[in-house]
């Protein structure tokens, strides 16, 4: 009697024991058609902290999926999570969420609420890796969120009208957020901030944007590399700003009349460094702006290289390299309260009599006609005329319109290379 009660309680020790064991390390979900967990609320709503959902190639319409645990999200052979063109898709509301290898589409459009595929609500240390988005109002917006990294995701839009397109990556009201590695397509900005603070955007490709490929607004020491931003209504505004480091950036054939590599307005104490920016309406557009250091960048083929507001003052323009630009500079005064020195200017022609490396003649990058367009667009037409060559050069020696004070004193004679000279 004893030894079978003795069993019986072994027996019920072993099998209570196996069942903890399988608990404590179940923390594995699967969600497709022909598992027995076939929706992805499901699976949050059985998840614990910690767990990691893996869901299927397949096709799931769930509506809005809120993730209010800290979990992990995983999908395997591109599933798809459809939207159906109604309201927003993700909703994560815990911290330290990751989301990766999913394709999610049709995020509702709306003129009230931002509609997102991905969108991050009061969190950290949240990451959102490897997916695919694909005809999102917004794609991922960050709001009141800290700590987070959004990389490696494909961003595309359907561009329409800037009023019924959202940003690629929106974030608003954030700190300590990393951007690396990201396309992003067709929306109406590609990434947007207002008032983030230490947002790092690094090796993001934005193309073909409606407004802007990188939006800044309110958001102070911030920095962004090795980005290209091409095709887009324009590359980059930078506005109400200060303690920005824009750094080893492309910028080509932002065209069209309100068109700029650069639009920086009201920004202080920043820096624009080895960044290129090529056949764009205008490379750098300054209004406003003071003591930013603008160094060892390449202008080549713009329309207008710079143009540079008369309030705008204790800016520094240095080692840069002016390459083939329609005009170099272009100002809106004959004031001049910046510094221009040891720049290259592919259209001077003076000469170095010392072998110093510089030219003896100083060089004075705003010509005539310049000033003559900056007040009458439509005589652009004349740009090559012969006529107007006569008046630069007649300008270039008796200054009437130019600001006489903008000039390089020390042009360079021979064109910077990176790796040598920078």
């Amino acid at each position: 009697m004893w030894i079978k009660i003795f069993k019986r309680t072994l027996l019920t020790i072993i099998i209570s024991s196996l069942c903890f064991t399988s608990n404590l390390f179940s923390n594995e979900i699967i969600v497709s058609e022909k598992s027995p967990i076939k929706s992805i609320n499901h699976a949050i709503q059985i998840a614990e902290a910690g767990d990691k959902i893996f869901i299927k190639s397949g096709y799931y319409a769930e509506g809005n999926i809120i993730v209010d645990k800290q979990i992990t999200i995983i999908g395997t052979d591109d599933p798809v999570i459809d939207g159906k063109d109604d309201g927003e898709i993700f909703t994560v509301t815990a911290d330290n969420v990751q989301i990766s290898g999913l394709v999610i589409k049709n995020s509702g459009t709306s003129y009230l609420k931002e509609n997102a595929g991905i969108r991050l609500e009061e969190v950290s240390n949240c990451r959102i890796s490897n997916n695919k988005f694909v005809n999102n109002f917004f794609a991922i917006y960050l709001a009141k969120s800290s700590s987070c990294e959004i990389s490696n995701n494909y961003i595309v839009g359907v561009k329409k009208r800037e009023s019924n397109s959202g940003n690629g990556i929106h974030l608003w009201y954030c700190r300590d957020v990393s951007i690396n590695n990201n396309t992003i397509l067709n929306h109406r900005d590609g990434i947007y901030f207002e008032f983030v603070r230490n947002g790092r955007i690094r090796n993001n490709y934005s193309e073909g944007n409606l407004r802007y490929g990188l939006h800044f607004m309110f958001s102070d020491s911030c920095e962004y590399r090795e980005n290209t931003f091409e095709n887009n209504g324009a590359g980059v505004a930078v506005m109400y700003t200060k303690n920005v480091l824009m750094e080893k950036n492309y910028f080509r054939h932002n065209w069209g009349t309100a068109s700029y590599g650069i639009l920086l307005k009201d920004i202080s104490d920043s820096k624009i460094s080895f960044n290129q920016f090529e056949e764009n309406t205008v490379g750098i557009f300054i209004e406003g702006c003071s003591r930013i250091l603008v160094q060892k960048n390449d202008f080549r083929k713009n329309g207008w290289a710079i143009k540079l507001m008369a309030n705008s003052m204790g800016n520094i323009f240095n080692e840069n390299n002016f390459i083939a630009n329609s005009f170099d500079v272009s100002t809106n005064s004959k004031q001049n309260f910046n510094t221009f020195e040891k720049n290259y200017w592919s259209s001077y022609s003076g000469y170095d009599l010392n072998k110093d490396g510089y030219g003896d003649v100083p060089f004075r990058p705003v010509t005539m006609f310049s000033m003559i367009v900056e007040k009458q667009p439509t005589s652009l037409i004349l740009l090559n005329g012969l006529f107007i060559k006569l008046l630069d050069v007649a300008e270039s020696i008796i200054p009437a319109l130019t600001p006489e004070a903008l000039t390089d004193s020390k042009p360079r004679m021979r064109m910077i290379n990176e790796k040598s000279d920078f």
